[in-house]
């Protein structure tokens, strides 16, 4: 490199804003980089050289204003003017990008993007800079801090990207596709197929994209589809650059000659309103780049390598006059870019030399530029002074050099003593969590306070309530958000905290001591946890849905009773309602009613979870009651004394849940219409009083059913809309009454606060001074209540506060076709007796069965969760015990209440949702045994959803009905899965590693193969798994599914439903057949046939009737080995070398458990099975668990124990 015709205006620096951005070269350039540069031998900096003392510029006409040095020696590779500051970015060869602020090119900051790749593109936008590489797209702050580092295949070769918008980003190279990224999640969204590969430079227009092939081709496409709309062949050679304005296209490359390429002087221009090419414009100079410049007309700038620069229409002829030079310190110019004022053009060499030429002494970079923020100042050196007659001035200011000598303010020893703080007491939280190994204690942060820091208190407060995060010391924080140090710690949303196991290391059992089933809480939607599980406590409906069966894929009703049966296999262990779940988002009902929650709104409760849960319960009795009504009414199920209300086209669930009712409505005329109805729930309508007047709940309650209300209808006799008194009467009440509280805004809130405070004076003054102050009770008091006089016990204060809602309702039908409706209590029961509510006709009793409340967090957003009264008969088929119990349900969190937790709603923090009161004694008017519905035609052929499949291509034989499994049959089983939602995790400050949300899975395909007989290894399941949700991932390499395969449209796979197939799992599992496969845990729990092993119970599939590979062949504290290893070493089978193939792991793991027998000699000799283990680890540390290269692939089509497979 020389430097003698170097510019002097290259060493000229602009005096800096500040001194830390002095821009002087980088210390810690790599001296490397000036190996080849000639300098003067005197050894004259660069900083040294003459420089101009001013630049004169011509108004209107371009001039060189600055030039200054990227990096000495690499290649400019990219340049870009920023579309938000007044910056200059520029990119090099070697990875490194420079940024300059203003036109006087000050240095404002310089890092590395990549450690081998040149930069190809560099795009602004409004937070950070994307800048593309090979193989690599980064996008990082201004000042050098990575935003997101999104790596592409290693395969790819990227040129060019494109800005659709502010989130979509367009990104294409050498390969035959052009990717579509979202910048809000950084994932992949689309990939566009691309007829013409390498496409290496975009535009876009209002109506196309454009883009340029390296085959000379410009294609345009369409905005929505990406489809080819029109192409130019331009160049026969190459295309070296193009660029779109208003309805011109203009473009420049190399054309083919007998010697090579050559650059063709003749610019080709296309009009895209009759997209054909108008009249070639010759220039005078080699074109390599080129660019609108429309200021006052649509000139046209042409650039040559050499650094010739001429100025044109595009429509006109080309006058050399209008040639001027770029002088570049090296051979050619690298680069070139326009700003968006048309007021700068940037010129990059191969040498590292930017050059930066105006049509002003002072331009701009844009139109409206925001403002840059530069680093402060160093202040150390310039201190305040100080004023000391100030009274107040903290001395700490002064600034006192270290010493080892006396200080004046030091106490004699004699007068002082050492008084260190007393540490404070380890939280309660983390001593009852803490495992210990050896004397070492290890426990989460249970997260109560800040990271590394103990608030130092000189008075020790006790607090009625448990600490938290969000509380806040100071009595103003306390006033500002009052409910937070309220919430109790059962109540709070629970979630799972991941390790590296999963969910295996978790202890549940924390948080279940009951033998009762939670329900996991991690999957989407599944704020409606608590709902499920008021509905399988009701024992009647519990029963009907798991009787229920049909062939409708997306039923609702179906997939609750398949979550039922989950739940009742449970002994405690958590179920999780993923098919319900993904059943409930494909209901076009649900998505209208917005019922279907986004992650982001979920995890951040920016949804009124009251409101939700409200618009669930009417949503779910409806879909439930439509789902039953296309089947004929089971047998199992009989009504309440032949009720005539139970028609012919209704369903159980309208039995249960819907209240028949006659609507009147009475015109000012005098005519009245009255119109039969029926509904499912009642929704609360409280009174407008301001005044503390005191309401009992069944004045409420009735004055919500039985509403009237004025408003204006239609009359018929009057021909016109009427003010009309419109009055509602009950004709047949519901076995189950279901309340919406309808507690959505402060109003309601009060009016539920005012009512309690009331209930709770008039409570205090009935009671008198029997009131006790807490739940203890003096030996005196015990001997009473073990006497006749003494069965009513007295209340605590504790217990009456918040209280307004009655356990128990009684109403009664009066002949005239009104309702009674009263509050009903234990004294009432004692009066009148056990049996006298039913001794009347058309008088009933409720019961409250269970509360449906909202809790209030701001930390978590809130979350919803249910009291349930638990019955006799569940409690004496589950726990074996006869009695009722109240219980909390919060997703896995399960405990034992006090009833009249149930009923207390302090409204800062839990407010009632939902209410369901039962009729006394409903279970004894219903048979609730149980019938499973699946029979074994399940397990017969079916047709495929695949529109193009072919029997040729078929991989299975169905069943025939001489080979229906029996008790203890062997069944090979393996299954393939795809991703829906990547794992969401999070980066702690010690470098590891904290899942927030696991990765969503689906089930892609299952493969049944038989364990026996002359057909042994042949498949007889082999189903794929059609679905509607969007695949992010098809995870290939190891699943073997490709996009396509679950498509009906396109597919040749045997496609299934998932509930089709789940059936005939279920049929296996309950025909009691034995499964072998290799982790049969995870494929058990992504299809929701949930299985443990180990110190685990088992849930759904016994653990008799697993027969895993994984764990026959480990050794305790061990590795779990690979199916793919087990192969090899024992069965000398080479397989899964490209992907996995389900029919092929399923055989595998049936020869493993046949190789298992027979070293283990049917499990009589665990000694000598021992020692072939030991074996088969010693081998594995050897090899590094890897399987040698295979000469030849093997697999087990070609094993002698399946040569039936071969014959078939």
């Amino acid at each position: 490199m020389n430097f003698e015709g170097l510019d002097p205006g290259l060493a000229e620096y602009a005096p800096a804003m500040h001194s830390a951005l002095d821009p002087v070269l980088d210390a810690h350039l790599n001296p490397s980089l000036l190996q080849n540069v000639e300098l003067d031998p005197e050894g004259v900096a660069l900083e040294a050289l003459p420089v101009q003392e001013s630049v004169h510029i011509m108004e209107g006409v371009y001039s060189e204003l600055h030039s200054v040095v990227a990096e000495v020696g690499v290649p400019v590779s990219v340049s870009h003017f920023d579309l938000h500051e007044e910056m200059l970015w520029v990119g090099s060869h070697g990875g490194h990008a420079t940024s300059f602020f203003g036109p006087a090119l000050e240095r404002y900051s310089s890092f590395q993007v990549n450690g081998s790749d040149d930069i190809r593109q560099i795009q602004s936008l409004e937070n950070g800079i994307l800048f593309l590489t090979k193989n690599n797209l980064k996008y990082m702050a201004r000042g050098g801090l990575i935003i997101f580092d999104y790596l592409l295949d290693e395969n790819e070769d990227m040129h060019s990207l494109l800005l659709t918008d502010s989130s979509t980003l367009l990104v294409g190279g050498l390969q035959n596709h052009i990717l579509e990224i979202d910048l809000n999640t950084v994932q992949e969204t689309q990939k566009y197929a691309v007829e013409t590969p390498g496409v290496t430079i975009m535009r876009q227009t209002n109506r196309f994209f454009f883009c340029g092939h390296t085959s000379g081709k410009v294609s345009l496409r369409d905005l929505r589809t990406f489809k080819v709309e029109h192409e130019f062949d331009a160049f026969s050679g190459s295309l070296s650059d193009f660029d779109v304005h208003g309805n011109l296209l203009a473009a420049c490359g190399f054309s083919s000659r007998l010697t090579g390429l050559a650059c063709d002087r003749f610019l080709k221009v296309y009009d895209l309103r009759m997209m054909r090419a108008i009249t070639p414009l010759q220039v005078h100079v080699d074109p390599a780049f080129l660019r609108f410049i429309p200021t006052y007309t649509s000139r046209l700038a042409i650039i040559s390598q050499s650094g010739q620069c001429q100025f044109c229409e595009p429509t006109g002829l080309a006058n050399p006059a209008d040639i001027f030079h770029v002088n570049p310190v090296g051979p050619l110019l690298m680069t070139f870019d326009v700003s968006a004022s048309k007021q700068a053009l940037a010129f990059g060499d191969s040498e590292g030399c930017v050059h930066l030429w105006t049509d002003s002494p002072e331009p701009s970079f844009n139109p409206y530029s925001r403002e840059t923020e530069f680093a402060l100042p160093c202040l150390v050196d310039s201190l305040p002074p100080l004023d000391w007659s100030q009274d107040l001035l903290p001395l700490s200011l002064i600034p006192v050099p270290l010493t080892t000598d006396t200080l004046l303010s030091d106490w004699p020893a004699a007068n002082s003593a050492p008084a260190p703080r007393r540490a404070p007491p380890v939280d309660a939280e983390i001593l009852r969590t803490m495992k210990k190994v050896g004397f070492i204690g290890y426990a989460p942060n249970p997260r109560t306070r800040l990271r590394n820091q103990i608030p130092y208190r000189l008075k020790e407060s006790d607090s009625e309530f448990d600490s938290f995060s969000q509380v806040t010391e100071s009595p103003v924080g306390r006033e500002e958000e009052p409910h937070l140090h309220m919430v109790s710690k059962k109540y709070r949303k629970v979630t799972i905290k991941y390790s590296k196991l999963g969910l295996e290391d978790f202890d549940f059992k924390h948080y279940n001591k009951t033998l009762f089933a939670g329900l996991e809480p991690h999957i989407p939607n599944a704020y409606c946890n608590c709902m499920i599980q008021v509905l399988y406590f009701l024992e009647p409906v519990r029963c009907l849905i798991q009787n229920h069966l049909c062939q409708k894929e997306f039923c609702l009703a179906c997939e609750l009773g398949f979550l039922f049966h989950m739940l009742d296999l449970s002994r405690g262990d958590p179920c999780q309602g993923n098919n319900f779940l993904r059943a409930f988002r494909t209901i076009p009902e649900a998505s209208a009613l917005g019922l279907i929650l986004a992650d982001s709104d979920e995890a951040s409760g920016k949804g009124n979870l009251a409101r939700l849960i409200q618009r669930w319960n009417r949503f779910i009795l409806t879909q439930l009651h439509q789902d039953m009504q296309e089947l004929e009414i089971p047998q199992a199920y009989r009504g309440a004394g032949g009720s005539s209300f139970c028609s012919s086209g209704d369903s159980v669930i309208g039995q249960l849940f819907s209240c028949e009712m006659e609507n009147c409505s009475l015109c000012r005329c005098g005519s009245e219409t009255v119109r039969a109805s029926s509904t499912l729930l009642f929704t609360l309508s409280y009174p407008d009083d301001k005044t503390g007047k005191n309401y009992d709940f069944a004045q409420v309650l009735k004055r919500s059913i039985c509403l009237d209300q004025n408003t204006q209808a239609w009359c018929d006799t009057c021909e016109k809309y009427q003010p009309t008194i419109q009055t509602r009467n009950i004709r047949h009440l519901p076995d189950i009454l279901v309340i919406n509280c309808e507690v959505n805004s402060s109003k309601e809130a009060d009016f539920w606060r005012m009512q309690a405070e009331v209930a709770f004076k008039m409570a205090v003054k009935k009671h008198g001074g029997e009131i006790s102050k807490n739940k203890e009770f003096a030996l005196a008091d015990w001997k009473e209540l073990g006497s006749p006089e003494g069965v009513l016990v007295c209340p605590s204060i504790e217990e009456l506060k918040n209280v307004w809602l009655p356990f128990s309702i009684r109403m009664k039908m009066t002949k005239n076709k009104g309702l009674d409706v009263c509050n009903w209590t234990d004294g009432d029961e004692m009066q009148w007796g056990p049996a006298r509510a039913e001794e009347e006709h058309g008088v009933y009793v409720y019961d409250l069965m269970a509360t449906v409340v909202h809790i209030l967090d701001s930390r978590t957003g809130g979350s919803l969760v249910a009291h349930i009264k638990v019955g006799e008969t569940y409690h004496q088929r589950k726990e074996g015990v006869t009695h009722q119990q109240w219980y909390l349900f919060n997703d896995f969190l399960i405990e034992p209440i006090d009833k009249h937790e149930a009923v207390q709603f302090d409204m800062n923090w839990k407010v009632p949702a939902i209410l369901y009161y039962v009729k006394r004694n409903l279970n004894s008017r219903y048979n609730l045994n149980i019938k499973n519905p699946i029979e074994a035609s399940v397990l017969l052929a079916e047709a495929s959803l695949a529109r193009k499949q072919r029997k040729t291509h078929t991989t299975f034989i169905p069943l025939m009905l001489n080979e229906m499994p029996q008790i203890g049959d062997l069944v090979g089983l393996d299954a393939e899965f795809v991703t829906l939602n990547e794992e969401e995790a999070e980066l702690r400050s010690d470098g590891t590693k904290s899942t927030i949300k696991p990765s969503q899975m689906s089930v892609a395909r299952i493969t049944c193969v038989r364990g026996q007989g002359p057909n042994e290894g042949i498949p007889f399941i082999d189903d794929y798994i059609s679905t509607q949700e969007q695949v992010v991932d098809y995870l290939t390499q190891y699943s073997g599914i490709k996009p396509g395969d679950l498509d009906a449209k396109i597919s040749s796979k045997h496609l299934t439903t998932l509930k089709s197939t789940y059936l005939k799992l279920r049929f296996l599992i309950d025909i009691g057949v034995k499964f072998v496969g290799h982790g049969l845990q995870k494929d058990f729990r992504v299809i929701n046939l949930m299985v443990w092993q180990g110190s685990f119970k088992s849930l759904l599939v016994p653990k008799d009737q697993v027969l895993d590979t994984v764990y026959l062949f480990h050794m305790p504290r061990k590795r779990m080995i690979s199916l793919r290893f087990l192969a090899w070493y024992f069965l000398d089978l080479k397989i899964q070398g490209e992907t996995h193939d389900s029919i092929e792991d399923a055989r595998t793991a049936l020869q493993l458990y046949r190789k298992y027998l027979e070293l283990s000699k049917n499990g009589t000799e665990p000694e000598s099975f021992h020692k072939v283990l030991k074996g088969l680890y010693e081998k594995g540390r050897k090899m590094d668990w890897k399987v040698p290269e295979p000469e030849g692939q093997t697999s087990p089509k070609n094993a002698a124990v399946f040569s039936s497979v071969l014959a078939l």
